[in-house]
């Protein structure tokens, strides 16, 4: 059996761990970072092409199944996948960890875009905490507020003309985003509701400094694609034959 993962997320590289030895796996990664975190089993990276071009390399490569393990907020790459999935008549399951969940004491601004995200931070803060990653800076190159950007790879223009960019990769501990909070004088935060526990700590950071949070809500999954919420629940779909309920 040949799986297809896509996605270089913690999910889509513990899957791959789960796998293989049991069947053949090929994690495909999107080369947006310099130096990935690469999975156990066959790697390739770069895009396919879009929708069509993944369902040829599906029948090329005998590909008997497709788990979108990508980035919650991969919108188009998720979209390619159901389209090229169903060209090719593959089954595919969407790997996703739970979105975050306000608790008591969270000051959050729950927004739908990165452009409502700008919009949303006039009166909240002047010092603003951005970890939505390098490629939506854009959408806050007019804002005025200073901005500390945290990105795996140095981001590129457009981006705000008072931003200081740190380059560091997660897991992020609780005491490194207390300090960092502190040290920056930052009052407000914005990010994207990434999900799991690696980016997490900043949530509570902010909720224990009383900072607002401007959190961008994730897209849905493609209508009509099964969802798994762990990459234990996506190796059993896979031990049961792909496809099966």
């Amino acid at each position: 059996m040949h799986i297809l993962i896509l996605g270089g997320t913690t999910e889509a590289r513990a899957l791959a761990g789960l796998l293989h030895g049991e069947v053949r796996v090929t994690s495909s990664l999107a080369g947006r970072v310099a130096s990935p975190r690469l999975p156990a089993g066959e790697v390739r990276i770069g895009g396919f092409g879009g929708a069509e071009g993944l369902a040829q390399w599906l029948r090329e490569h005998a590909v008997d199944a497709v788990i979108d393990a990508t980035h919650p907020f991969a919108e188009r790459i998720s979209f390619n996948a159901a389209g090229a999935a169903a060209t090719a008549h593959v089954p595919l399951l969407a790997l996703r960890r739970p979105g975050w969940v306000p608790e008591k004491g969270d000051d959050w601004h729950e927004v739908r875009s990165l452009e409502a995200a700008a919009g949303a931070l006039d009166g909240l803060g002047d010092r603003v905490f951005l970890t939505t990653g390098r490629m939506g800076l854009a959408a806050f190159a007019a804002c005025p507020q200073w901005f500390l950007v945290r990105s795996v790879d140095p981001p590129e223009p457009p981006m705000p003309a008072r931003t200081d960019v740190l380059l560091d990769r997660g897991p992020f501990t609780l005491a490194g985003e207390r300090d960092l909070l502190a040290r920056h004088r930052i009052d407000v935060l914005v990010t994207k509701d990434s999900g799991g526990t690696a980016t997490a700590p900043k949530l509570t950071a902010a909720r224990e400094a009383n900072i607002p949070v401007v959190l961008v809500r994730r897209p849905p999954v493609p209508e009509g694609v099964q969802v798994a919420t762990t990459p234990e629940e996506a190796a059993a779909w896979v031990s049961r034959g792909p496809g099966r309920s």
